[in-house]
């Protein structure tokens, strides 16, 4: 039975609350220090990403702005947005960065799918098997033309394609530059992500050591 009232605020006190996704999608507010994700009917509450995670995330979305703006191809990239949830199943996944690509128009963020779903992966076993696998079928099976998985601690991203029964992988290493058909022109060094994340790390080190 679902624990859901009306005027929904979601906070930490919720973590494990039992929701609909349409109790989970009418939340009117919640509390900002925290991200929250619908899985199984299951309120998932969790602290927001690390700086480790989020550097890298904001290069990228400096590095695809600078190409919808300058690059002759960019008018390929409809959006980008950070922490985007995105409709799998009845799951609300809360994705580090989403891309809409190839539509022609500023997306209905709520209702166009995006074409790109982009994941930084956590630290421990079980954030990279959901990272790698769940999530992976997850949105493939939803649509997700391409889902990209950045690996600081690999130092490698990984980029999965469809269909679901029999996806495509294609790993790009570290000193590897990613190109992709839906954003033409558009050139992703690797490297660079991992070295803002490597310059975050050490000065957290360096704060520590005062």
């Amino acid at each position: 039975m679902s624990t859901a009232q009306e005027g929904l605020v979601l906070g930490p006190e919720l973590a494990g609350a039992l929701l609909t996704p349409e109790e989970f999608d009418a939340a009117e507010e919640a509390d900002e220090l925290y991200v929250y994700e619908l899985i199984n009917g299951v309120l998932v509450v969790a602290p927001p990403p690390s700086e480790e995670e989020r550097g890298p995330n904001e290069w990228l979305a400096q590095h695809l702005l600078n190409y919808r703006d300058q690059h002759p191809g960019g008018k390929a990239l409809d959006f980008t947005l950070p922490e985007h949830l995105v409709r799998v199943r009845g799951n609300r996944r809360r994705a580090d960065r989403v891309i809409w690509a190839g539509l022609g128009r500023v997306p209905d963020v709520h209702g166009d799918l995006p074409a790109i779903v982009i994941e930084h992966v956590s630290e421990g076993r079980r954030n990279r098997k959901r990272d790698y696998e769940t999530k992976r079928k997850e949105y493939l099976e939803a649509g997700i033309s391409e889902y990209w998985v950045i690996d600081r601690f690999r130092r490698l991203m990984t980029v999965y394609r469809g269909p679901t029964n029999r996806p495509t992988e294609l790993v790009v290493r570290d000193d590897e530059v990613y190109t992709t058909p839906l954003l033409p022109g558009f050139d992703l060094p690797v490297a660079k992500l991992f070295s803002v994340a490597d310059m975050l790390r050490k000065a957290k080190r360096r704060g520590g050591d005062r």
